[in-house]
């Protein structure tokens, strides 16, 4: 997918803990696929999201159904499954998985830290960027042995993020990824997407 995101495009910044709405960075993260905002991501909900931020039909059919088969359960009130495999998101920090950068903590708050340490130990090319050889190299340094699906989960984000968000150089930019966990590059995509379509 040819998106790019650049710092002079979008002016967002991170959102470094606890929103106005009192919603963790994590649930802002995911918040942008709640299309009713009732607090629940339901599948169809996850492919629309897609289908906005520029994802053609098949990519975002399939996350639609994968995403929400995996992290539905976890998020759910009770212990009854729900066959529309809802993702509730007061719950989403009970999906948060291992092998990842541990930018987002357990409560699901913005770690700054962590967050710095992807560029510090990984952008070797740009102080700023991550190449996609930086960000595979990322994925596998944080694996957790025998952790099997959070291993898969992690190559699956970043690999979205990177069609996502590449710049036309094949960057990943800082202020791109910040932008992702807090869920506001979702947002600028849509926007781009939407000013691209009536162009």
């Amino acid at each position: 997918m040819g998106s790019s995101h650049s710092l002079n495009e979008n002016p967002r910044q991170g959102n470094e803990g606890i929103d106005v709405n009192n919603m963790t960075v994590l649930q802002k993260h995911v918040a942008f696929f709640d299309q009713n905002k009732d607090g629940i991501i339901y599948p169809w909900e996850t492919y629309k999201g897609f289908r906005a931020v520029g994802f053609g039909f098949p990519k975002s059919f399939a996350f639609g159904v994968l995403i929400n088969l995996v992290l539905s359960y976890s998020t759910l009130p009770g212990r009854i499954p729900s066959l529309l495999f809802p993702i509730y998101i007061q719950n989403i920090k009970k999906a948060k998985h291992g092998s990842d950068t541990g930018v987002y903590d357990s409560e699901g708050r913005f770690v700054p830290d962590k967050f710095e340490a992807i560029f510090s130990k990984y952008a070797l090319t740009h102080p700023d960027m991550l190449t996609k050889a930086e960000v595979d190299s990322m994925v596998k340094a944080n694996r957790i042995p025998r952790n099997f699906i959070g291993q898969i989960l992690a190559i699956g984000e970043w690999g979205l993020l990177y069609d996502l968000a590449k710049d036309e150089n094949g960057f990943l930019e800082k202020e791109a990824i910040r932008g992702v966990y807090d869920g506001s590059l979702f947002e600028f995509m849509e926007k781009k997407n939407a000013s691209r379509k009536q162009s």
